[in-house]
């Protein structure tokens, strides 16, 4: 198994910028295809981003598309979310989450396909 940590979070301007990481232990972190979701107080948990083991492959919500980007470090144990022209819209908890099965467009975007899951770490956008 194995245990993540996000950090990277805080208080930013619409339209600006701010880049989350997510450090894993426990496990061969190149073994796991990663994910990024987010979660509004009182709302369902929402697909952000997914990149596989080698990072050849990646997708993305289509409200995030163009702005954000998802990259890994495997020799870091690192995964992380860059994101740009942030919106208000865009204020969450952030969470990361590691797949042991290989990755897929479809699979990747599940909730369910992921055994692991990080704290979270809050991204608020002011106006």
């Amino acid at each position: 198994q194995v245990q993540l940590v996000e950090s990277g979070g805080g208080l930013v301007q619409a339209g600006g910028s701010l880049r989350l990481s997510c450090a894993a232990s426990g496990s061969t972190f190149s073994m796991y295809s990663m994910g990024w979701f987010r979660q509004v107080l009182g709302k369902e948990r929402e697909f952000v981003a997914s990149i596989s083991r080698n990072g050849g492959f990646a997708k993305y919500t289509d409200s995030v598309k163009g702005r954000f980007t998802i990259s890994r470090d495997n020799a870091e144990n690192t995964i992380y979310l860059q994101m740009n022209s942030l919106k208000p819209e865009d204020t969450a908890v952030y969470y990361c989450a590691a797949d042991a099965a290989p990755w897929t467009y479809s699979g990747s975007q599940r909730e369910s396909s992921y055994d692991s899951w990080g704290q979270g770490t809050q991204v608020t956008v002011s106006l």
